[in-house]
Order: structure tokens, then C-alpha cells, then sequence
């Protein structure tokens, strides 16, 4: 145990502890929407709670563990080990007796004797970032806008978020995937043009595949949420007993609410004991029983603490010691940020359900867990950071 009474040391020296309050401020946050959200369960929901709170707990410990790594290092010497990772992980989802479907989606994996199932795509978004930051730092020495940069960066890309479409149909993830890579290589210095070129062919693609898909379950989602926003009476009706069912009830949750709520536990969607009252409610949409529940005033603490978190990750990439941890942590902060609004903008019903939970406050033991080993990378490369004086003499 002496590797862990060192790395103990080494984070309470230099580790970052603001960050880690704020993770599990939002997280305590989280657990408390959580025993609401699960409540309509019974003695079932308990269990949910304890997962989450065994979650944080470990998440706590792997963040003080990462902390103390030198992951720069790490990845000069072993980065094709994260390359396999990335790979064989989210192929377990394929794997007899160990995939797991839900929501017409294989994205989860079972292992015999854990308390938890495992979201294979939503581990490897933290290697994938590391690998990424890796790449683009390496290329960055030569010319990351030359065509060939740029076809190589596509090819990680590719090989990872297709893999990842491939064996589990989870496209809310896989727009995850493109949008830190659009993040990263815009931060790694790739040039405008290609950014309108890329641009330019989703468009073409979209408009070339969308009569094709229009009318599929993925397109119904799509449709469902610009009819809302266009005002479109003719399909509102339809679509709230329909598609847009889930959302109907998000929103009219936090409209409820108004400023100060409906009080914790009294959230009449939230304690409904009907599952299609409020869907999803401890998981994609905990941000409407926050609304319904604590008003737009707990709905506000959830966005000045994720606004926190990311303020932080930025303030850290600023002093990181190389671009290569540097565009890592920018990457982390991209996520979070992504995935916030994808949430929250979900259930405000100005965009398409995606199956992506609300960072540190959704239940999932493997996103909790993920969140904090993503932001002890942030810490680790905060104790390696380079003080002010130092760092403006290093650019001379």
C-alpha cells in the first residue's frame, strides 16, 4: 500500500484540490437529485444510490491515483497501448454474454460478479482524448494543415468513431466523438480551409441521406424537435403523444418548477410512480428534476458548477507545460462542455434526444468514474504546470 500512501502525498503537495471540491460538489449535488430521482422505485432505488455513491468514491481515488502519474511520459513510451485499449474495449460490446442492449443501443458490458454494467464508448472518450492530444502534438512539429496531417488525424477519427458506430449503433456518442475531434484539431491549429471544407461535405451529406432517413426513428427525433421550435400545430399534437413524449414532459417539469421549485421530494413527475411520467428521469433528464423540484435556482447551481469545472480545466491548460497536455486538457473541457449542452438542450426541448447523461449529475457508475479519472488528468498536468516567469522565459 506504500504506492498509495504515495500517491496521497504527492496530490496533497501538489495535486489540484480545488478541482476535486468542485467535482464532488457537483457530484454530492448529483446524488441528492439521484435519491429523488429513484425514489418512485422503492427499496429498488436505494440501490442506484449506493452505486453512485460507490462511483464517487472510487472516481475520488482514481483521480488522486492520476494525479500522480506522469501521463506525458507515459505516452511517448506506451501510446500504442492506448490505441489497442480504445479498440478491443469498445469490440467487448460484441462479445456472447458480455454485451448488453438498451435502448436499441449495444453499448454496455457485463462482467460476472460486478455490481455495475460498463459503457465501453464512454471509458475510451478519456484515452481518446490522450491518444488525440498525442497525435496532434506530434504533428504540430511538422505541419498538422498539410493533407497528409489531416488524413491521418480523419483516419484516428474514423477508426475509433466508426468502430464505435459499428458495434453499437450509439450515434449520440459517436457525435461526441466528432465534435472533439472537429475541437482538438481547431485548437491544434488546423487552418479555416479545411474546417469549410469538412463542413461543406456534411452539409452535401446531409442533404443527400436525409430523404432516406427522414422517416426512420433517428429522423423522427431530429423532425420532432424543429416542428417544436417552428411552432408546426399541425405535428405538436402528434408528436407529444409520440416522439416527442419525452420531451414534453422535460420541459413541462421545469416549467412547474418556476424560480424556487416545487420542493426537494415533492416533484409531481418526479414521485410519479408511473415509469412514463418523466423518462429517464435519474439518468438523461435529472437537470428537469432539478427544474421541477428546486426551481430555476437549482437548475442555475448545475450550470455555474459545470461552468466552474470547465473555467478551471481551461485555467490549467494555460500553464500546462506543452501543447501536448495542454490541447489534452482543452479537450476535457470541450467534452464537458459538449455534453452539457447536449443535455441540457435536450431537455429544454431545442435538441434531439442523443442518450448522453448531464456530467457529475446523471446516475451512470461508469461516467462518474470516467469524469473523475478525466479531471485527474487535469490535476496531474496541473502539478507539472510551469509558474508564469518560468513559462514566458521558455517562449523566448
Amino acid at each position: 500500500m506504500s504506492w498509495l500512501k504515495d500517491s496521497l502525498q504527492d496530490f496533497w503537495e501538489r495535486g489540484d484540490k480545488l478541482l476535486l471540491a468542485l467535482c464532488l460538489a457537483a457530484s454530492g449535488y448529483g446524488l441528492i437529485l439521484i435519491f429523488s430521482a429513484t425514489r418512485y422505485l422503492g427499496n429498488s432505488g436505494n440501490r442506484n444510490v449506493i452505486v453512485q455513491t460507490a462511483g464517487i468514491f472510487l472516481g475520488v481515488i482514481v483521480y488522486i491515483m492520476i494525479s500522480s502519474v506522469d501521463l506525458e511520459l507515459f505516452l511517448e513510451r506506451s501510446w500504442w497501448l492506448l490505441l489497442i485499449f480504445n479498440l478491443g474495449f469498445n469490440l467487448l460490446v460484441r462479445v456472447p454474454g458480455l454485451g448488453v442492449a438498451r435502448g436499441g443501443n449495444l453499448s454496455w458490458i457485463r462482467f460476472p460478479g460486478l455490481p455495475i454494467d460498463i459503457q465501453p464508448a464512454e471509458v475510451t472518450k478519456l484515452t481518446f482524448i490522450l491518444l488525440f492530444a498525442f497525435q496532434c502534438a506530434k504533428l504540430q512539429k511538422r505541419d498538422i494543415s498539410s493533407p497528409t496531417s489531416v488524413l491521418s488525424l480523419l483516419g484516428h477519427l474514423g477508426i475509433t468513431a466508426g468502430l464505435i458506430a459499428l458495434a453499437t449503433r450509439d450515434f449520440g456518442m459517436v457525435l461526441v466523438y466528432l465534435f472533439l475531434f472537429a475541437f482538438m484539431t481547431w485548437m491544434g491549429g488546423v487552418k479555416l480551409r479545411w474546417f469549410l471544407l469538412g463542413g461543406s461535405a456534411c452539409v452535401g451529406g446531409i442533404a443527400y441521406i436525409w430523404p432516406k432517413i427522414s422517416d426512420s426513428y433517428l429522423g423522427q427525433r431530429i423532425t420532432v424537435v424543429i416542428d417544436h421550435i417552428m411552432g408546426n400545430q399541425e405535428t405538436i399534437k402528434a408528436q407529444t403523444q409520440g416522439r416527442g413524449w419525452q420531451q414534453t414532459r422535460s420541459i413541462l417539469a421545469i416549467g412547474s418548477g418556476g424560480l424556487w421549485g416545487q420542493g426537494y421530494l415533492q416533484g409531481i413527475q418526479t414521485q410519479s410512480p408511473y415509469e412514463n411520467s418523466l423518462n429517464a428521469r435519474f439518468t438523461d433528464e435529472i437537470f428537469a428534476v432539478c427544474g421541477e423540484e428546486l426551481g430555476f435556482v437549482g437548475c442555475l447551481i448545475i450550470v455555474l458548477l459545470l461552468c466552474a469545472i470547465i473555467a478551471r480545466c481551461i485555467w490549467v491548460a494555460h500553464r500546462a507545460p506543452s501543447p501536448m497536455t495542454s490541447l489534452a486538457v482543452m479537450g476535457y473541457a470541450g467534452m464537458l462542455l459538449f455534453q452539457s449542452l447536449l443535455n441540457i438542450g435536450m431537455c429544454l426541448y431545442v435538441l434531439p434526444i442523443v442518450g448522453l447523461t448531464l456530467p457529475f449529475f446523471s446516475y451512470g457508475g461508469s461516467s462518474i468514474i470516467t469524469m473523475f479519472a478525466a479531471m485527474g488528468v487535469v490535476s496531474s498536468v496541473k502539478t507539472r504546470s510551469l509558474p508564469s516567469w518560468l513559462k514566458d522565459r521558455n517562449q523566448m
